[in-house]
């Protein structure tokens, strides 16, 4: 009896040795790396003030002649501020000249005046032809203290103590409006400080002595505003 034939197939197929798989090619290693390729090519950007477009050159030019006027009105803007707030300055330390030519001031301005004046021709033999900067400090705030002494002047002491403190006041409210930026320092220079600097130099010894009386902050507004901007041996 014959075998069937696929049996005999199928033996021969198990008896055939298996194929190896095949295998790819290994690639070669490498550390570098390319960049992707864009498939979109990039474009510069145009200027627009060189553009040949009419439209854009008017569109350009226009937006900076805007930005232009804007920069420009700021800076007006501002400049006139400034200028405003000087002008209010100004006109403040206007009404303190109208306030020192009134009737009570000019009236202490001639007593502390001719007391001082009478004082220096009374002591005139005690400086020296050519004083040194100290002496004459020193001489000046000798005849300041007498000053304020009964037999400082022919005036009574209380009516020139009035017309003293009325000067102390006024130059005092002058330091405060200064410092507070409320007056224009150029047009307070040229107005008083030619003034304060010599009632500064009479009268530092006797603010000094009032001071340590039980008065420390007497006259000191007046002593800031002197010293600023002034050598310190004119001042002391």
């Amino acid at each position: 009896m014959k075998k069937p034939a696929a049996n005999t197939r199928q033996t021969a197929a198990t008896a055939a040795p298996a194929k190896a798989p095949a295998t790819k090619p290994a690639l070669p290693e490498t550390t570098e790396g390319f960049p992707w390729p864009s498939s979109h090519e990039i474009k510069k950007e145009s200027n627009p003030f060189t553009d040949r477009d009419w439209r854009m050159l008017i569109y350009a030019w226009s937006g900076l002649l805007v930005r232009l006027a804007i920069i420009f009105t700021l800076m007006f803007s501002i400049y006139q501020f400034l200028a405003n707030q000087e002008q209010k300055r100004v006109e403040q330390t206007m009404s303190l000249v109208e306030l020192w030519e009134t009737k009570d001031y000019q009236q202490a301005q001639r007593a502390l005046k001719d007391r001082l004046a009478a004082l220096n021709a009374k002591y005139d033999n005690l400086l020296s032809a050519n004083p040194s900067p100290t002496e004459e400090q020193v001489f000046r705030q000798r005849i300041g203290i007498e000053a304020m002494t009964a037999s400082g002047g022919d005036m009574p002491l209380a009516d020139f103590s009035e017309n003293f403190d009325r000067i102390v006041y006024f130059l005092n409210r002058l330091s405060f409006c200064i410092d507070g930026d409320l007056c224009s320092r150029k047009v307070t220079d040229a107005y008083f400080r030619d003034y304060a600097v010599s009632f500064w130099s009479y009268f530092a010894g006797y603010v000094d002595k009032q001071r340590k009386a039980g008065s420390p902050t007497f006259a000191t507004a007046i002593e800031a505003y002197v010293r600023n901007g002034q050598p310190a041996a004119e001042v002391k």
